[in-house]
């Protein structure tokens, strides 16, 4: 498997990256860590920046490696041919989830709206044999709605003696991994516990759609199309368990560009198709998104509603100022000279390692850091950004951010369906169901490790 910030299979030689050109000095060297708990000594003598590397096969158990060769289209095509050769006792109920990010880079390739190309990708898989195709800003609603709630939690509760903030996001799997695997405590601690929108998704539909369906979740088959490999990762991490039956949450994940792949290669005729929803037979006529540049904007929701929680502020314009590079910036909260509130949205893994680096100091000046693996962000992911050498395609992204821009916003606050899921599905939106359905734990580098070390 490559990994998702590296174009070669062994990480073995030193190259120069994108962001390498807007590294913070503060940034020691993979070298210079060496010593520290040996974190770093491998990723030293691979002499390789950290950059390069997040998620790799390095450091996947035997079991993994196996589940993870499985996450591809050939894993899909079993499926849909199934459903054709085999009894209708059989057959799976084929459910494909997309990322709102992975839009644009559709839009961008067929020349088209990203409202058209919903549309057509809806049409394509459906013409293939899909069954229903969702979009996941439903599940990304309830992500932030529920990391709304967690930070003022902790705001309420931080004190020099028990430390509660910052407040990491978790919505990025290949930060996630690296804090589990890698960094354990004191980090892990600070990470949010609120799901990423994949594994909401995973629940919405292997539980509350299938109950809608009268299906058991092993009926469903679930796909995620997403723009980063790590998404392939995130899906082994969390299955979806109950009494009366267990199951993973999303069964295959495929890239952006691995859709787009099967697309080319296709002479299927296909028609446009209005994408569904998880409520009986309405359709979603628009395309929405989230307030954030190339993400799911945890940063710029949780700001606003901690304004206006603990401040009675309102605040518009979520205004960033970057700091030392274009994926290091900072967003306060200033009222009579006092700074109130300050976040900060940390891309790329130099910034990273600089934001981890200060935390283990106590010396990180923030409430909450709005944390993703990529440089540029989501739509900077692996799987939809890069061409044919293996490099950042940069005219690519620059025209997904344009037309990711576009995209009107819409607050999760007002979604009416999801505050009827809360009272219908989870029993209210403080009950015990929303908080085993919502929420995570995360482990330590000794739980995680199946040998006497991991290779970064």
């Amino acid at each position: 498997m490559k990994c998702e910030h590296c174009t070669r299979k062994e990480c073995s030689k030193k190259t120069k990256t994108d962001d390498e050109e807007n590294v913070s000095d503060e940034a020691p060297s993979p070298a210079q860590e060496n010593g520290e708990k040996g974190e770093f000594h491998k990723l030293a003598d691979a002499k390789i920046f950290l950059s390069d590397c997040l998620a790799c096969d390095s450091c996947l158990t035997a079991e993994e490696g196996v589940q993870l060769s499985q996450q591809n289209a050939k894993d899909f095509f079993r499926v849909l041919n199934l459903n054709k050769k085999c009894d209708t006792s059989k057959h799976k109920v084929l459910v494909v989830s997309v990322c709102p990010q992975s839009l644009p880079y559709f839009a961008a390739k067929f020349n088209v709206s990203v409202t058209d190309a919903s549309r057509r990708l809806c049409g394509f898989l459906k013409s293939l044999g899909v069954h229903y195709v969702f979009d996941t800003t439903i599940a990304a609603d309830f992500s932030i709605l529920e990391s709304q709630k967690e930070f003022v939690r902790r705001y309420h509760q931080h004190s020099e003696e028990a430390r509660a903030l910052p407040m990491l996001t978790s919505a990025c799997p290949g930060w996630v991994r690296y804090a589990e695997r890698v960094l354990g405590r004191p980090v892990t601690p600070h990470l949010c516990t609120a799901k990423s929108p994949q594994q909401v998704m995973g629940s919405l539909v292997k539980d509350y759609f299938a109950r809608q369906q009268n299906l058991s979740p092993e009926k469903i088959f679930h796909v995620i199309v997403a723009p980063c490999y790590d998404r392939k990762l995130e899906a082994l991490r969390e299955g979806l368990s109950s009494a009366s039956h267990s199951s993973r949450g999303a069964d295959c994940v495929l890239t952006s560009g691995e859709i787009a792949q099967i697309m080319e290669q296709s002479d299927l005729s296909v028609q446009d198709a209005t994408v569904d929803t998880l409520f009986g037979d309405l359709k979603e006529e628009k395309v929405t998104r989230h307030d954030g540049a190339s993400s799911d904007g945890h940063l710029a929701h949780v700001f606003r509603h901690a304004a206006k929680e603990l401040f009675n502020e309102d605040v518009g314009e979520v205004t960033y100022r970057a700091l030392r590079n274009k994926d290091f910036q900072e967003v306060t909260l200033e009222k009579n000279g006092e700074v109130l509130l300050r976040f900060a949205a940390a891309y790329g893994f130099r910034n990273i390692q600089n934001m981890v680096l200060k935390l283990k100091k106590g010396a990180l000046p923030y409430h909450f850091v709005e944390v993703l693996a990529c440089p540029g962000g989501c739509l900077n992911g692996r799987g939809q950004a890069q061409s044919r050498d293996g490099r950042v395609d940069k005219a690519l992204l620059r025209q997904m951010e344009g037309i990711y821009s576009d995209i009107p916003v819409r607050p999760p606050e007002t979604s009416a369906h999801v505050q009827e899921l809360y009272q219908q599905w989870l029993e209210g939106l403080d009950s015990p169901k929303a908080q085993e359905t919502l929420h995570t734990r995360f482990q330590s580098p000794e739980l995680c490790a199946h040998g006497p070390d991991i290779r970064w």
